[in-house]
């Protein structure tokens, strides 16, 4: 009678190419549900920047009397207590929108 027990030491090449494609098939799922998470938050955190200048210019002209219209830049709320720091954009080139002046009255975008 022959021996019905073979002695495997391994894998063979189509049990490890079946194991890489599902593996394959999960990460082609869940990466972009992590990339759109990512985009979110970055755009959250932007917005929630964006509304704690806008508290923070409206809060300076009410104290200051300054007129609707007035120029305020980000120096003025730092040094007037209005920000305790300069708020951070999540936006990978640089932040230029969180660091636009801003002018007592002007609309968010976005809001």
């Amino acid at each position: 009678m022959k021996n019905l027990h073979r002695n495997h030491r391994g894998f063979t090449a189509v049990e490890i190419m079946i194991v890489v494609a599902i593996i394959g098939i999960l990460v082609a799922i869940a990466v972009p549900g992590f990339y759109k998470a990512r985009i979110q938050s970055r755009e959250h955190a932007c917005q929630e920047n964006l509304t704690k200048i806008d508290s923070a210019v409206e809060k300076w002209a009410l104290e200051g009397s300054h007129p609707v219209g007035s120029a305020v830049s980000m120096a003025d709320l730092l040094s007037g207590g209005y920000l305790k720091e300069e708020p951070k954009c999540p936006d990978a080139n640089g932040g230029a929108l969180c660091r636009q002046p801003r002018r007592h009255g002007a609309d968010l975008p976005g809001g």
